[in-house]
């Protein structure tokens, strides 16, 4: 799998982003991911795809008892040492679907903004399964598959170069989407509601909370922000392996 966090000119202009300066409090999604997560007091807790490591530090400062951050960049990885080290964290250089996944190891497996770079997230599904502890939770973000469908996922912009609407095209088609973001060619996969939610309860959960993120009242104050609300970007989902 491509990954375009290694690319200098990418990674420059993501760490120009509010979630990368800001960390948590710079997250669109934040406010809506944060009530969802379990008790984490003497858990252990897996995040696959860890970035700079925000979520790993929020779980090790409630009192998680182990936390293991995966992530395929390195230059991610430094980053998450250098702003978000702490004693029951360990980052290590692995991507989401080469991880062993040992049975019954893990109390909470959680992925933000990862699982949408994966094409067959079944597989995934059936590994998370099998790592969590029976009754375990698991908890993600994924782009919304509205926002995966989206035409070159952009808007479609009037003469004056504002957004008309959002373009949908191809929905029930699954697999790869070549885009950009931060002025840099991505590759991502679509999946559909469907695949996503039903993937789930066929392989071993089931579903504790669904939610289409909306920014905060605080965010919409920042420039292009309120035409979030025109679309939904992000889907947050809990879930609970079942015993």
């Amino acid at each position: 799998m491509k990954n375009e966090y290694e690319n200098d000119a990418f990674f420059d202009r993501y760490a120009q982003m509010s979630r990368s300066r800001e960390g948590l409090a710079g997250a669109g999604e934040w406010h809506r991911l944060r009530p969802l997560f379990p008790a984490l007091e003497s858990r252990r807790v897996l995040d696959l795809g860890c970035g700079y490591g925000w979520h790993c530090k929020y779980a090790a400062e409630h009192g998680a008892a182990e936390v293991l951050g995966l992530d395929m960049s390195a230059k991610m990885l430094g980053e998450a040492k250098r702003r978000n080290s702490h004693k029951t964290i360990t980052y290590r250089l692995c991507g989401i679907e080469e991880y062993e996944y040992p049975e019954k190891r893990w109390d909470c497996v959680l992925s933000n903004l990862a699982l949408h770079y994966i094409e067959d997230l079944d597989a995934v599904f059936q590994k998370v399964w099998h790592t969590l502890v029976p009754g375990g939770v698991f908890l993600f973000n994924i782009e919304h598959p509205v926002f995966t469908a989206g035409v070159a996922q952009d808007w479609e912009y009037d003469e004056q170069g504002k957004p008309r609407h959002w373009p949908v095209d191809d929905y029930f088609r699954p697999g790869l989407r070549l885009t950009r973001f931060l002025g840099c060619p991505v590759e991502k996969q679509h999946h559909t509601l469907t695949q996503i939610l039903m993937g789930l309860l066929e392989n071993g959960f089931e579903l504790e909370a669904v939610e289409e993120a909306q920014p905060s009242a605080e965010l919409l104050e920042q420039p292009g922000m309120a035409d979030e609300l025109r679309r939904p970007m992000m889907l947050l989902v809990r879930a609970r392996a079942r015993k």
